[in-house]
């Protein structure tokens, strides 16, 4: 298995093999081959390590950063666009399990995809071997981003910028909400409205619903800000 070998390169002797082979399938391919388990449960944990292994390195960086600061960097580091980002430099893509057709419409390069599938490769890499193991990855990865926080600014989140520029004021509250979701069940588009007070400030679609939120936010931003 190729990436049980990729990670014993690394240091890393796997204990459970099965379980970090699941972090890379993905649901189109449990769905065809009638596999019992794709990767959504792993990228749920996977989240939970990421969050605390990136509050944690935040928090140590020197000189110390506000809160404020800390949070918008946080959140442009573990966006969607980010892990995807990290997923490739670490050409982890290429180990993902798709059904046929998730592979015929380019899923081996859709963000939404290998975000999901990094965070679950977190996950699981936790569950076998613990939070060194996770934090030797990661380290590879976060590294000139956390050494160099204004090139993160390549990476823009949106939603989070929007979100700010909404509560410079007050304190209304930014809400999204799904308009439509077309398409077959491996290539859906997903349209999101972003809200506040019951008024449309954007729209955006995608190929997962954070990145519909995350376009809907732009859309809403650069409206703003002219």
């Amino acid at each position: 298995m190729e990436i049980i070998a990729w990670l014993k390169n690394r240091g890393i002797n796997v204990q459970d093999p099965e379980l970090i082979r699941q972090a890379f399938m993905h649901s189109s391919y449990a769905n065809e081959h009638r596999k019992h388990h794709d990767n959504e449960r792993l990228e749920f944990m996977g989240d939970a390590v990421l969050q605390l292994y990136s509050s944690d390195r935040i928090y140590a960086l020197q000189p110390p950063l506000p809160e404020g600061k800390m949070s918008r960097l946080r959140a442009q580091l573990v966006c969607e666009k980010s892990l995807a980002m990290y997923g490739r430099n670490l050409k982890l893509n290429r180990y993902l399990m798709l059904g046929s057709g998730e592979e015929k419409t380019g899923g081996r390069n859709k963000d939404a995809i290998i975000a999901d599938m990094f965070e679950a490769f977190l996950g699981a890499l936790y569950l076998d071997q613990g939070m060194t193991a996770v934090e030797n990855i990661l380290d590879e990865v976060f590294e000139p981003y956390l050494t160099a926080p204004q090139s993160v600014a390549l990476v823009m989140d949106y939603k989070t910028k929007l979100q700010e520029y909404v509560q410079a004021d007050d304190r209304r509250t930014v809400k999204y909400r799904l308009v439509s979701e077309t398409g077959p069940s491996n290539a859906p588009t997903f349209v999101m409205n972003v809200v506040v007070d019951d008024l449309v400030l954007g729209t955006g679609s995608g190929s997962s619903k954070k990145e519909a939120e995350q376009n809907a936010a732009k859309d809403a931003f650069d409206k703003m800000v002219r």
